[in-house]
């Protein structure tokens, strides 16, 4: 016959047991939860006037219509290849692989922006470069860059009032002076970049371009010491200046066939020059520069010498995420940043259900 006190102790063990089970049920109850909210989150579904992925998304559709199986932004684009010769000097400031010394196979594609695969090439729209690097331990490294030396505006939010602003009108094929101004009474930081923007000479083309991350990071020494840094990819290429009427000359692609003729000729070479910041230095805001002094590192050389239409490349595939970072590399507080990834997510999974049509700049063309 059991005491008392067994009989106690026993139904104590049962009662911590069901209140162990309820709180592990309760914690799994959070978790499904937590991810059911950041599907609606993402969806729109608890306000309806938030500023979601999904949201912003239709701003680019709204601004540039929708094209099929195109990426909504920077959708006029043609992939390349090759690779990058690491000379050891990035070591000192982050243990990734990518820093040492070596060479590492790159997939890469070079854009311009808007979301309108068909849009005429002109000197002054924003041209990008999206670089993956396969690392030899199976990380990757995705880093969309551009030729502006500032980001024009600081915010999300602040991107999407600028989308709609920017929008031009049908009558005129500029955007409203009225919006604009508008927006730009209310951000006085964007005025501000454009200054900047504006005083930089524009190259010719893709091939003698500088491509800048703009957006701050940290990279992570083996000891674990920590520095923020911004990169760019300087071309060995020489400067030429764009030629402002080039774009009335008839040719709707010619920034694209002038890439094409000299990466046929000889392969095209950027140095990658790492910025180091110092304390004091913004990593929240890609609107503002950092002062001019800064240490700058050449931790190797990128070399592409493959191109090809976004009918055919790899390129066109790959969702060129900033905030892929291998070990070594991490975020910075800079609000864009998570911004982008979760709109270039939400981009990719939008044209990756839809039927391709074909690039405007085609295969054809690309071998010639």
């Amino acid at each position: 016959m059991r005491s008392k006190s067994t009989t106690l102790t026993e139904r104590q063990a049962t009662s911590l047991s069901t209140c162990s089970s309820l709180i592990r049920l309760a914690a799994i109850g959070v978790v499904l939860l937590s991810v059911a909210a950041a599907f609606l989150y993402l969806g729109g579904w608890f306000s309806p006037r938030a500023l979601t992925p999904a949201r912003f998304v239709d701003a680019f559709e709204r601004v540039d219509g929708i094209h099929s199986g195109f990426r909504r932004n920077h959708a006029k684009g043609v992939g390349v290849s090759g690779f990058f010769e690491s000379n050891g000097q990035g070591t000192r400031l982050s243990k990734a692989v990518v820093f040492r010394t070596g060479r590492i196979p790159v997939i890469g594609r070079f854009s311009l922006s808007g979301g309108d695969p068909y849009v005429a090439d002109a000197p002054d729209t924003v041209r990008g470069l999206g670089l993956l690097f396969r690392l030899p331990d199976g990380e990757e490294w995705r880093t969309a860059m551009v030729n502006l030396p500032v980001f024009p505006v600081k915010t999300p939010q602040a991107f999407y009032e600028f989308l709609f602003a920017s929008q031009p009108d049908p009558q005129t094929n500029k955007p409203d002076p009225k919006k604009m101004g508008a927006f730009l009474a209310g951000h006085p930081e964007t005025v501000q970049a454009f200054k900047i923007i504006q005083s930089r000479p524009v190259s010719s083309g893709f091939e003698n371009s500088t491509y800048n991350s703009l957006i701050a990071f940290h990279f992570v020494d083996a000891n674990g010491a920590s520095v923020p840094v911004r990169w760019s990819m300087a071309p060995v290429q020489p400067f030429a200046a764009a030629n402002p009427m080039a774009s009335t000359q008839g040719n709707k692609n010619y920034l694209f066939d002038a890439l094409i003729a000299s990466i046929h000729q000889h392969a095209l070479e950027w140095r990658l020059m790492i910025t180091v910041g110092q304390p004091g230095d913004v990593t929240d805001d890609s609107n503002i520069p950092w002062p001019d002094g800064r240490e700058q590192v050449d931790v190797g050389t990128l070399e592409l010498d493959s191109i090809e239409s976004d009918d055919a490349s790899p390129a066109r595939d790959i969702n060129f995420d900033p905030a892929v970072l291998p070990a070594g590399m991490a975020p910075s507080d800079d609000p864009l940043l998570s911004a982008r990834s979760a709109v270039y997510s939400q981009s990719f999974t939008r044209r990756a259900g839809e039927a391709k049509e074909p690039s405007a700049v085609t295969p054809s063309e690309v071998r010639k």
